[in-house]
């Protein structure tokens, strides 16, 4: 984890990169989180839905990008984490999640950082982007 006591603004304190997202990986996720839709397991209803192919569930990506989070801040200094999905995540996707510090703020006598947070393809399209405030 980094010393978050000396974070400045432009310091990338979250990078994590994930694995390719294979139909094994969906198919545990949709067992896990109850979130059976079809779209994301079956390629013929995908199909039939006009996409070439299933692809990744909306909040396993987040997870991810959660997961990253986590790793490099300690869960008990996240004050709030948001996101806003972007794009689909297609089958064999390679997800990198980043988080840069965009500001550096008190509140409630509390030093904070405001952190803009990214969830990308390896092609480096944006799929998830959103923000964390952390306790430093």
């Amino acid at each position: 984890m980094t010393e978050l006591r000396t974070i400045a603004v432009g310091d990338r304190i979250v990078h994590k990169t994930f694995p390719a997202i294979t139909r094994h990986k969906l198919a545990l996720y949709c067992g896990a989180s109850g979130d059976h839709n079809p779209i994301h397991v079956d390629i013929d209803f995908a199909r039939a839905a006009g996409f070439p192919d299933v692809f990744a569930h909306g909040m396993l990506v987040m997870a991810c990008l959660g997961q990253s989070l986590t790793d490099a801040v300690p869960p008990d200094r996240i004050r709030s984490f948001a996101t806003r999905f972007a794009a689909i995540t297609q089958l064999g996707a390679k997800l990198t999640c980043e988080g840069t510090v965009a500001e550096l703020f008190e509140h409630a006598g509390e030093r904070r950082a405001k952190l803009t947070l990214t969830t990308k393809d390896e092609r480096g399209e944006v799929k998830l982007a959103g923000e964390a405030v952390i306790a430093i």
